[in-house]
This record gives structure tokens, sequence and C-alpha cells, in this order.
């Protein structure tokens, strides 16, 4: 039984892929399910729906196909398959990083998204994983946005799932994130920024809001600078949306790559050519099952990374 008391599908991942659970209403119009699913599934055409029926691409909670006259029953259940989109591969591999019976960590690349989500579905590091792993099972602990790359964690069952996404989500796991951005001469580092940081609904980006109580905190060292370029290491103890892009921009220093901030620019999919200079570095925390401390480090490198170490006392 799923979380929630939901059933588990009857139907494997397809490319990694969930399949769709419909719940039917408690009452309605319809007469057949045929009726209501051309109803309910508006990116499918009545032939599209249909063909599905015919072909048993619609099953029960037990796996068996609908039948194409099946009567429309308030609050049964049927799951089936989406029709995925078109999607341009992201040509870069997800190393994994480790494995074990509750624990899958990868280091997720530029470019892929978490989970399937609106364009990116199978070329997601959900489904990617899964079919690299063969693990059907697997569900992400937490998420990166996908332009940012580094370390990834999913757990192998839904049982792990909970413990796991509650160490995050209570801030009991350390993250470290390495970012590549300008160098301010004026800027006295290390510094914690702390801000109050919004993503409204609708709004691609982020904001500050000056004067109000910080509900977002950083903390921000230079590690190396080469040309007017920082290798910066940031440790945020919260864990707002955007927030890691949104204070360096507020600090007058973007990060490399960002097609958000300061300026909102359009990336066409198939463009690969200018990755986010942001890194997933580590991750860290006290196994919410057994007590065992863990930590996972990424193995990838920024590509606009500078060389020159800064000194550790700068300030």
């Amino acid at each position: 039984m799923a979380r929630g008391g939901i059933p588990a599908s009857p139907l494997p991942p397809r490319h990694g892929v969930d399949a769709q659970r419909i719940r039917m209403p408690q009452g309605g119009p319809w007469e057949t399910l045929r009726d209501h699913l051309v109803e309910r599934l508006r990116g499918l055409t009545p032939a599209e729906v249909d063909a599905k029926l015919a072909a048993g691409e619609f099953v029960d909670a037990a796996g068996r196909p609908v039948p194409a006259d099946a009567r429309f029953v308030p609050r049964s259940v049927c799951w089936t398959h989406r029709d995925l989109p078109d999607e341009v591969e992201v040509p870069f591999p997800i190393d994994v990083l480790h494995t074990d019976d509750r624990l899958v960590v990868v280091d997720k690349p530029h470019f892929m998204s978490t989970m399937p989500r609106g364009r990116h579905v199978v070329q997601s590091a959900l489904a990617r994983t899964r079919v690299l792993t063969g693990l059907d099972r697997l569900t992400p602990a937490h998420r990166l946005d996908r332009p940012t790359a580094g370390v990834l964690m999913f757990t192998t069952e839904q049982r792990w799932r909970g413990p796991y996404q509650r160490a995050f989500a209570e801030g009991q796991v350390h993250k470290e994130y390495l970012a590549v951005a300008p160098v301010r001469d004026d800027l006295r580092l290390p510094t914690v920024r702390r801000s109050h940081v919004v993503k409204e609904h609708g709004r691609h980006q982020a904001r500050e809001v000056p004067g109000a109580e910080p509900n977002a905190e950083t903390l921000i060292e230079l590690v190396s600078e080469t040309d007017g370029l920082g290798l910066y290491r940031l440790t945020p103890r919260t864990g707002r949306t955007h927030q890691l892009r949104c204070q360096l921009w507020g600090l007058g220093i973007p990060i490399v790559g960002d097609a958000l901030y300061p300026v909102e620019r359009e990336v066409l999919d198939g463009d690969f050519s200018e990755p986010l200079q942001l890194l997933a570095a580590v991750l860290e925390f006290d196994d919410p099952i057994d007590g065992t401390r863990r930590r996972f480090e990424t193995r990838r490198r920024l590509a606009a990374c500078p060389g020159r170490k800064v000194n550790d006392t700068q300030s």
C-alpha cells in the first residue's frame, strides 16, 4: 500500500515513468467509463481514447484490461501510461555515487529535472536512474533545480521515503554547493546572507523583500579566484526556492550561466552550451534509520571554475 492508503500501481513504470492513476468522481452524467475518460483526458482525442481502450491500455486495480464498454462506476480507479512527449535527450550521463538497500545517490548533470515535469519526462533524473539501476520504486528524497548539477539522493522503497524526506524538511541535512560568480572587491567574505526570499506563483524569478523578516540564510565563502571570477562555497541553512541564485544576485554577484538572474532569457531545448555554474557538492547527515553518519560528495567540476586559491582567512 502506498502513502496515504493509495494502492500501488498494477502497471510497472515505462521508461522509468510511473503510470497515471485515474480516480472516478462520486457521481456524474456518464453511462460508460469511456464517456468519462473522453471528457477527463483532454490531451487525448475521443479516437485516441477508443484506441487505448481497444489495446487494453487502461487497466483496473488488479491490472486487468478495462473493457471498451465498461460502465461508469463512481469512485472506481483505473490506470494507464501517459503518452510521452517528444524530448531532446540530455547528452550527459548520470553517475551513481552510492547504492545500498535504502538509498541510491547520483551525480545529476546540468539540464536535467529531478522529477518528470512538463516537457522533461523520460529525460528526468528519476526516470533515467530507474532505468539505469533497474529499481522501479525509486523516489527522490529531495530535489535539485533542472539547471543545477550535483548530488541527488533517492530512496529505494516507499517505506524509506518519509524518514529521509523529513530529514531534509527539518534541516537535519548539511548541504554545500559550489558556484562560479563575479568577484566584488568591496564584498567582505566570508559572510552570511540573511534575507526574506519569496517566489510568487506564476513568476519564474524569486526575489528578496527588503526589510522583511529573514527566512533564508546562506554562508558564502570565496574558495578561489581568477580574472574577476570566483569559486564560492555556499552553505544554505534554509531551503527556499532559488535561494542561492536569488541571494547571490542580491549581492551583485549573479551565478555565471544563470538564465533567470538578473535577467530572464530564453534557452531553447537542445541548447546545452551554457550550463548554470552551480553544483550541489556535499550532502552529510545522520541516517534517520540507523544513526550512521552519511557523507556524499560530487565528482563533477564546474567548467568555469577559477584556479587560484584564496587565503582561507580572508575577510
